[in-house]
């Protein structure tokens, strides 16, 4: 169910709090009326009332701006933030803190307008920056600090450390390579068998936002995309435990465009890195755009049995053909076999030979005929 209040509710928690700021900016407008009445002709008790009536007025409009709404916008980024942005944002405002009250210490000799203005801009400034800085960069702040903490316990735990041979000083660190996951990839949940086989050993890297677009497919109101979503989360799960090849997940984003397909071709063009993929379009549009693409379902017909015209075959016809008469069938490894005049065989298992296989972008297609009876005589 929706967290989002009715219309109703929204009314009934906003009303106290917009008589409280009404009844404080009314106490203000009577505080501020004596000063305001040297600039009016009329009695003063008019210009208490007109002021006061006019703070009450203000306050009750303005409160929730400056209240609910904020904290409401301050609510629904903390849902959606992540614990590694939500650490940086809070080391980003103690930094700014900290260096904002050194900064005030010369700021307070200043003369008297601006040692008290300009210690608060400062910190406000000092904090903003920091947390600008710790939450677009925390992966590298993140890898900085891993890589100085293994460093610091190699060296605690190995005080002779040997002398480099001749080639390690001439080598460089190798970059590390990863590959994209798309959310149709993990939903199909063949990448789960695959990264079993050892086959991929690139680490393999799924932004939040794929995480994102999986948990909104899972919390959909439809029973199929709802399955799908829960399917692809369970995928990740098995993937974290059975893959050979390292499974990292990154905050890493790009800000620039909003949909996910797009935010992945336009991340695996800076990193730069391919796509691992079995969705048609999102193909095509990476290609178009010069990134390479792994598609599973390439994969899954290059590794599939090579049938040649004129090869028997055993299949079970289990539906009616696109054409009148025929008949299809399904190989063990998914291919598909359409039988001429199959609708005669419905339900029934026959042995038949290939007569043509056609490869498409769907997957591989084997037609097939049944065998005459002097075919049958000198197979037999």
């Amino acid at each position: 169910m929706s967290n989002t209040p009715k219309p109703e509710e929204k009314k009934v928690s906003e009303l106290p709090l917009r008589l409280v700021g009404g009844f404080v900016c009314l106490l203000l407008g009577i505080a501020i009326s004596p000063r305001i009445s040297y600039f009016s002709d009329q009695p003063i008790i008019v210009n208490v009332l007109a002021i006061a009536l006019l703070g009450f007025l203000v306050g009750l409009i303005l409160t929730p701006i400056f209240t609910i709404r904020p904290l409401r916008f301050v609510r629904q980024r903390l849902n959606t933030m992540t614990a590694a942005q939500l650490a940086a944002v809070i080391m980003g405002i103690l930094m700014g803190l900290v260096t904002g009250g050194l900064f005030s210490i010369p700021l307070a000799f200043l003369p008297t307008p601006f040692r008290t203005i300009l210690p608060l801009i400062s910190v406000v400034v000092f904090s903003y920056f920091c947390v600008f800085i710790l939450y677009y960069r925390q992966e590298d702040i993140s890898n900085i600090w891993n890589n100085f903490m293994n460093g610091s316990r190699r060296v605690a735990s190995t005080p002779e450390i040997a002398p480099p041979t001749s080639n390690s000083a001439n080598s460089e660190p190798e970059n590390k390579r990863v590959i994209l996951l798309d959310t149709s990839v993990i939903i199909d949940g063949r990448i789960s068998d695959i990264s079993r086989t050892g086959f991929i050993r690139d680490t393999i890297l799924i932004p939040t936002f794929i995480l994102r677009e999986l948990q909104h497919i899972a919390d959909s109101s439809d029973a199929i995309r709802r399955n799908r979503g829960r399917r692809g989360l369970e995928v990740l799960s098995m993937l974290q435990e059975t893959s050979l090849a390292p499974i990292e997940i990154s905050d890493i984003d790009v800000s620039e465009v909003r949909d996910a397909d797009s935010k992945l071709v336009a991340l695996a063009r800076q990193l730069p890195c391919p796509i691992l993929t079995n969705d048609y379009n999102l193909n095509r549009v990476a290609e178009l755009q010069g990134v390479n693409v792994l598609n599973v379902n390439d994969l899954a017909n290059a590794v599939k049995v090579a049938y040649l015209p004129g090869e028997d075959l055993v299949v079970k016809i289990i539906q009616e053909g696109r054409e009148v008469g025929q008949g299809i069938g399904y190989l063990e490894d998914g291919t598909m076999v359409v039988v001429e005049e199959g609708m005669n065989m419905m339900h029934k298992t026959s042995p038949v030979i290939v007569t043509k296989v056609l490869q498409t972008s769907a997957g591989r297609m084997v037609f097939a005929r049944f065998p005459t009876e002097n075919e049958k005589d000198g197979r037999g």
